[in-house]
């Protein structure tokens, strides 16, 4: 019996953690990919914890072990890139070169790296194939005081258009989407909230989505995520916020 395998990273709080455990409760195989192991116990769940500031080596862990499953017991291989950091919240020439490159190292080069390796080890199979970055809207409105955040995910944005375009036309290529998964409350809001207006002008905007009540909690956006990967038409546009119809 085959059954659905998902590789997701980020899963040690807030929407990975979430995800992470409806993914279990849905019967998946599930490899995490997280700093800290997520605080979850499950037969199906295979933790390893890794620094995706530094992802080749990570990569090629990733490739190898792909390498040792038969996809003959596989539905259909889910990767979900959720990882994610906000360097400090302030103007770029303010900010620590050491800030920024794990900003961008984490939250570009490591879905860029883990892609390349997951589509390597599975070129030959003929199951299908998901790929989800998990954007922002930020990646598509600019945002001042938060650049390298901004830039990650917009780089994202367009890795994931250039995938579809290699994937078209191939019988078994991977379907590719990043997607927007909405407001969430969530340790990375907290720090938005939390920021020097000065230094980040935005801040009153994100109080105001909290004092509001417009923010998703973990779980609801963790199931909203998950329907859109079991659309019909997932892939279809390959830069999508959950929000869309």
């Amino acid at each position: 019996m085959s059954t659905p395998l998902t590789l997701l990273t980020g899963a040690s709080r807030g929407l990975g953690l979430a995800m992470a455990e409806q993914l279990l409760a849905r019967g998946h195989r599930l490899l995490t990919i997280s700093r800290r192991a997520p605080p979850l116990q499950h037969p199906a769940l295979t933790a390893w914890s890794a620094d995706l500031a530094d992802a080749a080596p990570v990569a090629a862990q990733v490739q190898a072990w792909l390498a040792g499953i038969d996809p003959a017991g596989v539905s259909r291989l889910q990767v979900i890139h959720n990882a994610g950091v906000v360097s400090q919240l302030a103007p770029l020439g303010d900010i620590a070169s050491a800030d920024l490159a794990n900003a961008l190292r984490v939250g570009l080069e490591a879905p860029l790296l883990l892609s390349a390796a997951v589509l390597h080890a599975t070129r030959d199979w003929t199951l299908p194939r998901q790929l989800l970055f998990i954007s922002s809207g930020l990646g598509r409105r600019a945002m001042a005081g938060s650049a390298s955040y901004c830039a990650a995910k917009a780089g994202m944005d367009h890795l994931a258009r250039a995938l579809a375009l290699e994937a078209a036309g191939r019988p078994h290529g991977a379907r590719v989407v990043s997607l927007a998964p909405g407001v969430i409350d969530t340790d990375m809001q907290v720090q938005l909230r939390n920021a020097d207006p000065a230094a980040f002008p935005e801040r009153a905007r994100f109080v105001g989505l909290k004092d509001g009540g417009q923010l998703d909690s973990p779980a609801t956006a963790a199931a909203k995520v998950l329907a859109y990967l079991d659309r019909a038409d997932f892939g279809s546009n390959p830069v999508a916020d959950v929000r869309d119809a």
